[in-house]
């Protein structure tokens, strides 16, 4: 929910983006016209026979490695360019897996998304796709290289996971803090929520610690974000996997937005129909509501789901309990709580996670507080289920 005071805090906003951009101006003028293209992999997705390739061919914004010391102008000026890459509409692109290789087709806004077939077979683990051009393209672009996992088949569930305000701190329910963050962040000086990183860890792993579970990040944030992402990831120490975002469009419906997700998540279930979910997601928005449609129409399919409180609302709590209660019928908890070891614990109870990881997770929350300490760390909820 927009605070009160929205007004003023987008009016500072946007003078401080104002000072800023025009100290940037120069700089970004000279990459828009002159800047070559590249192909960016992003992290899809399949089976041993089907591999969901997906990328974009873009201008090459030539963007710095994220660092704690740049300042809020440097990230701003990197935002920008994230923001205003411009795609090489219909490209065609030689995807080539292994001695195997398959002529892609962008779409309008460059990207890529192609389910190709593997006759040889893909082992369980993380897959190369180099990408390139099409040998009589007469443009130049850089080549890239998209990532595919296909899960082990010792696992025992998946787990399909939001980013904002779930796995970091995005404050999307604040319009001017959540573009604040989004603009003058960057991958190095963005906050995990405490103790997140080992929980999806132990997720990962299983009860035995060796069940190679699939993570899948499924955010409405655009595909413009996709580096600054991977690399939170990475900082963080949080399992990769597949990373699915949304072609940038300040039009976009809030109904729209929801379908992506729905789609996104519906699309991981039907390729893996015998593998069990846990949904993690946070209040801020609709992933609850979003959550128990899913549930509704895969019944079975989804053990648990937990959401992050975040809203700090009575109403929204108390509307979240009520679809605890309907979720409850279906044999499936949810489990609503804005503390990590709350949803470890009943993880931990079904034996979903080694009870032993408690203390790890309980020390990298701590860590993660320390981190933090200057805005205070939260208090536990009593959990919904």
């Amino acid at each position: 929910m927009i605070q009160p005071d929205w007004r003023n805090e987008l009016r500072d906003l946007a003078s401080a983006l104002g000072r800023r951009a025009r100290l940037a101006a120069d700089r970004i003028e000279r990459h828009i016209d002159t800047d070559p293209y590249c192909i960016v992999g992003y992290r899809g997705y399949g089976t041993a026979d089907r591999l969901l390739v997906l990328g974009r061919v873009l201008e090459d914004e030539g963007h710095l490695p994220p660092d704690p010391s740049h300042s809020a102008l440097r990230n701003l000026i990197d935002a920008i360019k994230r923001l205003e890459s411009d795609p090489l509409s219909f490209a065609r692109v030689r995807a080539q897996i292994g001695p195997v290789g398959h002529e892609l087709v962008a779409d309008d806004e460059g990207f890529l998304s192609h389910r190709v077939s593997t006759p040889a077979g893909s082992a369980p683990g993380w897959h190369r796709v180099e990408l390139s051009l099409a040998a009589d393209s007469s443009i130049a672009a850089r080549p890239g290289c998209a990532e595919v996992l296909v899960p082990s088949p010792q696992a025992q569930f998946g787990i399909i996971s939001d980013m904002d305000d779930t796995v970091l701190q995005s404050e999307v329910t604040r319009l001017v803090r959540a573009a604040r963050l989004v603009l003058l962040e960057n991958a190095r000086t963005r906050l995990p929520f405490p103790g997140v990183a080992a929980f999806y860890r132990a997720l990962a792993g299983g009860v035995a610690g060796k069940s190679n579970n699939p993570i899948f990040y499924v955010s409405k944030s655009p595909w413009n974000l996709y580096e600054v992402i991977v690399d939170f990831l990475a900082l963080q120490e949080l399992p990769a996997g597949p990373l699915l975002l949304r072609d940038w469009d300040l039009g976009l419906r809030g109904r729209q937005k929801q379908e992506h997700k729905t789609t996104a998540i519906g699309e991981i279930l039907a390729t893996y129909p015998t593998l069990p979910f846990i949904l993690i997601g946070d209040s801020g928005q609709k992933d609850p509501e979003i959550y128990r449609a899913l549930l509704r129409d895969h019944p079975g399919r989804i053990p648990a789901i937990y959401i992050r409180d975040v809203t700090r609302s009575p109403q929204r709590a108390e509307a979240i309990r009520r679809l605890a209660a309907e979720v409850a019928v279906s044999e499936c908890s949810l489990v609503l709580a804005d503390d990590t070891l709350t949803v470890a614990r009943h993880a931990a109870e079904r034996g979903w996670i080694d009870a032993d990881r408690l203390d790890d997770i309980a020390g990298d929350k701590r860590a993660d507080e320390g981190a933090r300490a200057g805005e205070g760390a939260t208090e536990e909820k009593v959990a919904v289920t």
